[in-house]
C-alpha cells in the first residue's frame, strides 16, 4: 500500500494511492496515518479494504508528511562508501548515529527555507525507514520485521552548522523545513529488498546524484538491530539512512542552495518530491 496524508499544514487527512496512481480517502476508516496505524495487524486490516469503494479525493492537494506524531527522526551519517570518499572522510567501522530534530519535518513539496545566516546549505536524498512496532535489541535476522515500510527523505543540512560550529552534527540537520518526508510509506510488503533501489536527485534539472541502495555501508536491517541497541524505537519513529555521493559539499568547488533553486528527487517505487529554496523568515 502507499499510504499519504494530505490538507493544508496541520490539518492533514489520512488516504491511500490506489492500483490506477488515484488518491483516496481514509478518514471514514483510520482517524490518521500513525503509530496506531503502522502495526502488521493494523495494517493488514487496511490492506482488506476494497479501495474502489473509498471516496476519490478531487484536484490535487497538497501531500503532508506521510506519518503523523513521528517520536524520533535518526539519521545515519556517511553511509555509502563512495559518499565517505567525496567528504575525505574515512568508511566508519559502526554507523554514525545522530538526530534531526522533528520540528524540521514537512511535506515533500513544501518549499526548503535557508536559515538565518546559512551559507552551506545542502541536500541528501535517502531512504527513509518508519517503524512499525517496538524495537529494543533486535537481531539483525528479525529486524526488517520491525518495519512498517519506506518513503523518500531529503536530509537537507547545513554544512558550515554541521561541521565548523563546533561539533555535533545535529546543529547542521534540524533546522526548519530540513525534513522533507514523502510523498507516501510504502508498506514492507512491496519492497522486496530494500537493498536494491535507486536513489536520484536533481539541482535546476541537473542529475547531482545518481546510487543505489546496495552500495550502504551498513543494511537497512543492520541500522534497525544497531540503533535499537542504544535506543528503544516505537511505532512512528523514521530512520534516515544515509546519502550516496554527488553532494554539494563534494563539487570540486563546492555548490550549495541559494534562493530560487528547485530539488527534484526520488527513490525507486518510493515516489518523488520537488522542493523550491526559498529565503529565511520568521
Amino acid at each position: 500500500m502507499k499510504l499519504v496524508r494530505y490538507g493544508k499544514p496541520g490539518k492533514e487527512k489520512p488516504g491511500l494511492i490506489d492500483s490506477d496512481g488515484r488518491l483516496r480517502d481514509l478518514s471514514a476508516v483510520v482517524a490518521d496515518i500513525g503509530p496506531d496505524q503502522l502495526s502488521d495487524p493494523a495494517l493488514a486490516r487496511l490492506r482488506k479494504l476494497k479501495t474502489d469503494t473509498l471516496p476519490l479525493v478531487k484536484g490535487s492537494p497538497r501531500m503532508g508528511c506521510p506519518v503523523a506524531g513521528i517520536g524520533k527522526f535518526i539519521a545515519i551519517g556517511l553511509n555509502y562508501a563512495d559518499h565517505a570518499a567525496e567528504a575525505g572522510m574515512p568508511i566508519p567501522a559502526e554507523p554514525i548515529v545522530f538526530m534531526k530534530a522533528t520540528s524540521c519535518i514537512q511535506g515533500p513539496d513544501d518549499p526548503v527555507m535557508l536559515p538565518k545566516g546559512s551559507k552551506k546549505s545542502d541536500w541528501e536524498v535517502e531512504l527513509g525507514v518508519v517503524i512499525g512496532r517496538q524495537a529494543r535489541h533486535v537481531s539483525q535476522k528479525d529486524a526488517l520485521s520491525h518495519v512498517a515500510g519506506y518513503c523518500v527523505v531529503n536530509d537537507v543540512s547545513e554544512r558550515a552548522f554541521q561541521i565548523e560550529r563546533g561539533g555535533t552534527w545535529d546543529k547542521g540537520k534540524g533546522c526548519d523545513t530540513f525534513g522533507p518526508i514523502g510523498p507516501w510509506l510504502v508498506t514492507r510488503d512491496e519492497i522486496a529488498n530494500p537493498q536494491r533501489l535507486d536513489l536520484w536527485l536533481d539541482l535546476n534539472g541537473h542529475r547531482m546524484q545518481n546510487g543505489n541502495t546496495r552500495t550502504m555501508i551498513f543494511s537497512v536491517a543492520k541500522v534497525v538491530s544497531y540503533v535499537s541497541q542504544f535506543m528503544t524505537l516505537m511505532p512512528g519513529d523514521v530512520i534516515t539512512t544515509g546519502t550516496p555521493p554527488g553532494v554539494g559539499m563534494g563539487m570540486k568547488p563546492p555548490v550549495f542552495l541559494k534562493k530560487g533553486d528547485v530539488l527534484t528527487l526520488g527513490v525507486q517505487g518510493l515516489g518523488t518530491q520537488r522542493q523550491v529554496v526559498v529565503p529565511f523568515m520568521l
